[in-house]
C-alpha cells in the first residue's frame, strides 16, 4: 500500500489544527454536527444526482481502493515478461502454457493464453486495448464522482452559512448571542473549503494518476505479448519494454531481473 494519501491527508489536517491553535482558536469548535452533515451529506448528493447510481454505490469500494490499494509498478512487470520471452525462445511459445494459468494478473494471463492459443496478434492487440479501454472508462468514472464532491463541497459550505446567517437575522433581538451565531454560521464554510482541498481533489487526482501507471503498464505488457507471440529476441523484447520507463525505473526493473536471478541459481 502506498501511503502517500494518508500521509498527506493527515499532514493537511494537522497543520490546519495547529495554525488554528497558534492563532488561539479551539479546533473544537468546528465538531458542528449540522455544518458536518449539511457539507458532507449535500456533497455526496449533490454528486450522486450528477452521475449514475451504480457510480454513487461504487463510492465506498472506490474509496478503498484510492486509500489502501497496492500501485504495480511497470518496471516490476518487465522482469516478468522477459523471463516468459527467454523461456518461449528456448522452448517454445507451448511452453507457456502451463505457467500462464499460474499468472495472478489477469491482462497479462489473458493475453499469454491467446498467444499460446495462435491468435491473430491484430486480434489479441484489439481484444487488449478494449479491454484497456473499459478499465480507463471505469476509472475515469470513479475519479469524476470525487472530481465533482470537490466541486460540490464548497458551494455547500456556502449553502450552510447562508442558513446560519439567516438564523442569525432571525435573532438580532438577543446581541449576545450574535457572535457564536456567526461563527456557527461560518464552520460550514471551513468544513466545505478543507474537505474539497484535503480530501475529494487529492483523492480524486490520486485516482487519475494511479490510472494513468495502471495504463502504462497494461500498455508495456501488450507489447511484451506481441513480442514473445512474434519470437523476438529476449534482449530486444526487454529493451524495447525499458523504453517505456523512466531512467528511475529502469535501473529498478535492472535490479529486479538481476534479483530473479539470483533466486533461479
Amino acid at each position: 500500500m502506498d501511503p502517500a494519501a494518508f500521509a498527506g491527508i493527515g499532514f493537511a489536517l494537522f497543520a490546519l489544527m495547529t495554525g488554528m491553535v497558534m492563532d488561539g482558536g479551539n479546533p473544537m469548535a468546528l465538531l458542528a454536527p449540522s455544518a458536518i452533515l449539511l457539507t458532507f451529506g449535500g456533497t455526496i448528493g449533490a454528486a450522486t444526482a450528477g452521475s449514475l447510481m451504480r457510480d454513487a454505490k461504487n463510492f465506498p469500494k472506490v474509496l478503498k481502493l484510492a486509500l489502501t490499494s497496492k500501485v504495480t509498478k511497470p518496471d516490476a512487470s518487465v522482469a516478468v515478461v522477459v523471463s516468459f520471452a527467454e523461456k518461449a525462445r528456448r522452448q517454445g511459445l507451448l511452453a507457456l502454457e502451463d505457467e500462464a494459468r499460474q499468472i495472478d494478473d489477469s491482462f497479462l494471463r489473458k493475453g499469454i493464453e491467446m498467444a499460446v492459443d495462435g491468435a491473430d496478434p491484430e486480434e489479441i492487440r484489439d481484444i487488449m486495448e478494449q479491454d484497456l479501454d473499459a478499465m480507463k472508462a471505469r476509472h475515469k468514472a470513479g475519479a469524476k464522482f470525487f472530481a465533482d464532491m470537490g466541486g460540490f463541497a464548497p458551494t455547500m459550505g456556502i449553502i450552510g452559512t447562508v442558513m446560519g446567517l439567516l438564523h442569525v437575522l432571525q435573532n438580532l433581538s438577543t446581541p449576545a448571542t450574535l457572535g457564536p451565531m456567526i461563527a456557527a454560521a461560518f464552520t460550514a464554510t471551513l468544513w466545505g473549503v478543507m474537505q474539497a482541498n484535503v480530501i475529494w481533489i487529492p483523492i480524486a487526482n490520486r485516482l487519475k494518476r494511479t490510472s494513468e501507471i495502471e495504463v502504462r503498464r497494461m500498455e508495456l505488457l501488450l507489447e511484451g505479448i506481441l513480442a514473445i507471440q512474434a519470437g523476438a529476441n529476449p534482449r530486444v523484447v526487454e529493451q524495447r519494454l525499458l523504453s517505456y520507463l523512466s531512467p528511475q525505473e529502469q535501473e529498478a526493473a535492472k535490479a529486479a531481473k538481476e534479483a530473479n536471478k539470483q533466486k533461479a541459481a
